[in-house]
């Protein structure tokens, strides 16, 4: 399932693995001698982030979801569950790095934090506050704790050097016939060409692949069609190209897709940023190990009948610190 937070799970964990590769081992956290049992959060607190997930899940599923098994066997209820303890363990982590690092939220931010929890507090009903079980300082700590996780991100990235060139991010538009025999696909070569030859109808009538026009990116396809279709600039037609015994014919329909080239920018940093950190993640778990305990999560079960509606906790967070 695909969680709204989970994003922000990868992210926060990202700065964990950030500091680990700029500053080597962290400082200050428990050593394998001193390995300490904690809870990552109160039940009350912890209760915010559960509520929320389980509410949009039934809002959108009902309550029936809850006693779907899923293929492993376990209930959709102990899946959710699971997600929201991992959640709230990396966010846990990066807290413990940002202290770490002495890295902290300022008066200003601590303030526009305040507001927020004022502002989640007040959109809670009452069932919605006892369900939680939580106060508002409860809001105000896991609002400074999910600022914190991110602005541990973006602190200890800063200066990492992984920009993406418009180069590596181009992508091109194009329309293209598959075919599995070769001198048909040589006919049909010959029909493209021809003046005022309609390329896309030509497609639909030959093309074995359904599939006639396409968003390309560098590495998104076999070296073959990529080097054919990058070669062209805009109504360029290739000739036949033979690639794992199927032929093509690529007509460029643009060859700078700038809105795609954007995005897919954008996702390549990202991607960058998770593959440098990887490599680091388990050393420094297993450098500064913390476990956390599971006793909070024995009594938690989910109802139809729980009487709680809240699902505003990271859209309220998102209207107050959009570029988080």
């Amino acid at each position: 399932m695909n969680f709204k937070y989970r994003k922000k799970v990868k992210q926060t964990l990202a700065a964990v693995l950030a500091a680990m590769l700029l500053t080597g081992c962290a400082k200050g956290l428990p050593m394998v001698s001193e390995v300490n049992e904690t809870k990552a959060y109160t039940l009350p607190q912890s209760m915010i982030i559960v509520a929320t997930e389980r509410n949009r899940y039934q809002q959108a599923y009902t309550g029936q979801i809850w006693s779907v098994e899923l293929p492993d066997g376990e209930t959709f209820e102990t899946y959710l569950l699971g997600q929201a303890q991992e959640f709230l363990q990396e966010m846990k982590w990066m807290n413990l790095l940002a202290k770490d690092k002495e890295i902290i939220i300022t008066s200003a931010e601590k303030e526009e934090i305040r507001k927020l929890s004022e502002e989640y507090y007040e959109s809670l009903t009452e069932d919605d506050i006892a369900y939680m079980g939580m106060k508002e300082d409860d809001v105000r700590t896991m609002y400074e704790e999910y600022f914190l996780s991110n602005k541990v991100v973006s602190e200890l990235t800063k200066d990492m050097n992984l920009e993406i060139s418009d180069s590596e991010a181009k992508v091109i538009t194009i329309d293209q016939i598959v075919l599995s025999d070769g001198n048909t696909a040589q006919d049909v070569l010959n029909q493209v060409n021809e003046d005022g030859a309609d390329f896309e109808a030509i497609a639909r009538e030959y093309s074995e692949d359904n599939e006639i026009q396409k968003q390309l990116g560098r590495g998104e396809a076999r070296k073959a069609l990529e080097d054919a279709a990058f070669s062209l600039t805009a109504g360029e037609i290739s000739p036949v190209v033979e690639d794992n015994g199927m032929f093509y014919i690529i007509k460029c329909v643009s060859d700078y897709d700038e809105d795609a080239t954007q995005a897919r920018k954008d996702n390549l940093y990202q991607q960058r940023k998770k593959d440098a950190f990887g490599q680091i993640y388990n050393q420094f778990k297993t450098e500064n190990p913390v476990t956390f305990s599971n006793d909070i999560w024995d009594g938690i079960k989910f109802s139809i009948d729980d009487k709680t509606t809240t699902t505003n906790f990271f859209d309220l967070y998102r209207k107050h610190f959009p570029n988080s």
